[in-house]
């Protein structure tokens, strides 16, 4: 704790060399306490403080302050956040995906709306209901993809890329309730008093057109996978498994789903044609509904372990422990995790044991030890206790300030490793703490 609270002292003594202030808690003492120049917020003109009393002095940091040891002090600082940016994300497939199967199921939905009123078929009502159910859901995706990009703030410091997987993980409770659950069923309640539909030489060609603009919706939402595996490295089958973004997977799948439930029904029409069994129509629509509960599983577990909270790669992982264990100023490494907070971006953290006999050497020789050198021998000659601590006071500053500069070293050369970690957490970690606590 006392390690954090330095390195992010030295991170805001770098921003603000000018002035900073101090919060000193006065704590109980007979004598009063030495004069200063300090505005008090309290009413100090007692000489005795029967209560802990707190003053705000402000001075420049050039200066260095000498307390004696009436005083404990605690340092306050302030936190200035980065401006707040829209992110930015490569996913261009996958809203061409989501928006060409947007509009595909929206025709698809017209045509079998019409042919099921002049029908009354089960299985097109099956599908009517599919299409109602694929249209919502990749309005669903939609929306996740736009509200995904909004910029972080101070409920959600590390954005709202997350929320794709919100909204992918309903589109799929969707397709489970409305398209697997109520499909099923409407055709269990017609297996028994389910009769021949008509019109069925219209439900034919309609089902052949619905073919084809789904496939045609298919064709796009498979080249969108494609460019999402190629664009992380990754083959395909293990992009539809554990890629990043469950946006094009979701469509594609969906798409699929349709394709081979218009198949279905096709056979499913086909087989009461010619055998003039009605029973078929209400079996074609129980398979198309289990069909889309497969597919709506599928979706629900994936979505699920992105937001539970799953690591990244094990090959970027890998590099970046690879490359803190090859640097200088770390001794170990404790801790180490990391998290996909978005589609191909990441957050990792790790605690490390710093080399204290690098972290100095670097920093003389970035500054110069003669400097110190000398004021540490003036001190020694002059005998002065004050004198040296003042000096060992400053020395034990820079330091600090030194840690917190191979600090920002490290987390910009992961970021240049791996250009997907958007947050690097390093925490110091004391081995003395750990060895006394086991």
């Amino acid at each position: 704790m006392l390690t954090s609270y330095n390195l992010l002292r030295s991170h805001f003594r770098r921003s603000h060399r000018h002035w900073f202030c101090t919060i000193v808690a006065l704590k109980p003492e007979p004598q009063p306490p030495p004069p200063t120049t300090a505005v008090t917020a309290t009413n100090t003109s007692s000489n005795s403080f029967p209560s802990r009393r707190f003053l705000l002095l402000g001075f420049d940091s050039r200066r260095h302050f000498h307390h004696s040891h009436h005083y404990s002090f605690h340092r306050s600082f302030f936190t200035r956040a980065k401006p707040a940016q829209r992110i930015e994300f490569n996913d261009r497939h996958s809203q061409r995906a989501v928006k060409t199967a947007l509009w595909c199921n929206f025709l698809v939905f017209s045509l079998k709306f019409g042919v099921w009123l002049a029908s009354s078929s089960h299985v097109m009502l099956a599908e009517v209901v599919h299409s109602v159910a694929d249209f919502a859901n990749q309005a669903l995706l939609a929306y996740g993809l736009s509200s995904s990009r909004r910029a972080p703030d101070a409920i959600h410091p590390y954005g709202y890329s997350k929320e794709r997987f919100v909204w992918s993980l309903i589109s799929a409770v969707g397709i489970f309730c409305l398209g697997s659950g109520a499909t099923v069923v409407n055709g269990v309640q017609n297996l028994w008093v389910a009769q021949p539909p008509e019109n069925m030489q219209l439900a034919a060609m309609v089902l052949c057109g619905s073919f084809i603009i789904e496939g045609a919706s298919l064709i796009v939402a498979i080249q969108a996978v494609k460019e999402g595996a190629n664009a992380e490295g990754m083959k395909l089958r293990d992009y539809i498994w554990r890629g990043h973004d469950p946006t094009s997977v979701a469509v594609m799948t969906e798409d699929g789903a349709a394709v081979t439930g218009l198949a279905i029904a096709g056979a499913s029409l086909v087989a009461v044609h010619y055998t003039g069994n009605a029973i078929y129509d209400p079996i074609g629509s129980i398979l198309v509904g289990n069909l889309l509960g497969m597919v709506a599983i599928f979706l629900i577990q994936r979505n699920r372990h992105a937001l539970i909270g799953r690591a990244m790669d094990n090959q970027d992982m890998e590099k970046v422990l690879q490359f803190l264990k090859n640097d200088p100023v770390v001794d170990a490494l404790y801790d180490c995790k990391s998290e996909v907070i978005g589609p191909g971006f990441f957050r990792f953290k790790a605690e490390i044991d710093f080399n204290g006999e690098m972290v100095v050497q670097n920093y003389l020789q970035r500054t110069g030890r003669e400097e110190w050198a000398k004021q540490f021998r003036e001190a020694g000659k002059l005998r002065d206790d004050t004198a040296l601590t003042k000096i060992m006071s400053s020395y034990g500053e820079e330091v600090v300030t030194a840690l917190g500069s191979e600090v920002d070293r490290l987390e910009k050369e992961i970021q240049n490793l791996v250009p997907g970690i958007r947050h690097v957490d390093i925490e110091a970690h004391n081995p003395t703490e750990s060895s006394l606590s086991s």
